[in-house]
């Protein structure tokens, strides 16, 4: 199970906390100014579609948090189980909403619920390195978007 530091902006965050606040204070809000605060200048992203460095990733991962919090504004993350060993961080856990905006479409209102899964490196309180993994061929089923392509 995954346990939660507490953390209210310090560079001494734990691995942990860090990528919390990412996606609570902004995936789920999209508030992409916590990038400013928890991503560093030369960040690495891994991500596909997001896939960078630097000022480039920094960018990417801003879109990223206004595209989601667009297509479901009520995302919430849950953290179901994390892993932390030195400055690493895996995470497993489930991103749920409401798609009221568009994504490979029209907005469906549909229910969704994704698996996602999350490695970060992190230094001094902010992500060096990033991999993330959601669920998108679920997330194209329950939009409605596999459908569309499959018929």
């Amino acid at each position: 199970m995954a346990t939660s530091e507490a953390l209210a902006g310090t560079t001494n965050a734990g691995p942990l906390a860090v990528l919390e606040r990412i996606l609570h204070e902004g995936f789920a809000t999209g508030d992409d100014g916590i990038v400013d605060e928890v991503c560093a200048p030369d960040l690495v992203e891994h991500q596909f579609g997001l896939a960078g460095t630097g000022e480039q990733a920094r960018e990417q991962v801003k879109a990223a948090i206004r595209d989601v919090h667009a297509m479901m504004p009520d995302i919430v993350y849950t953290l179901e189980d994390s892993v932390v060993v030195g400055d690493l961080v895996w995470a497993r856990g489930r991103a749920r909403g409401t798609a009221t905006g568009g994504f490979f479409g029209p907005p469906s209102n549909a229910p969704i619920d994704i698996a996602i899964f999350e490695l970060a490196r992190v230094v001094d309180g902010r992500i060096v390195e990033h991999w993330g993994c959601p669920d998108r061929f679920a997330l194209l089923a329950q939009t409605g978007g596999l459908a569309r392509l499959t018929s």
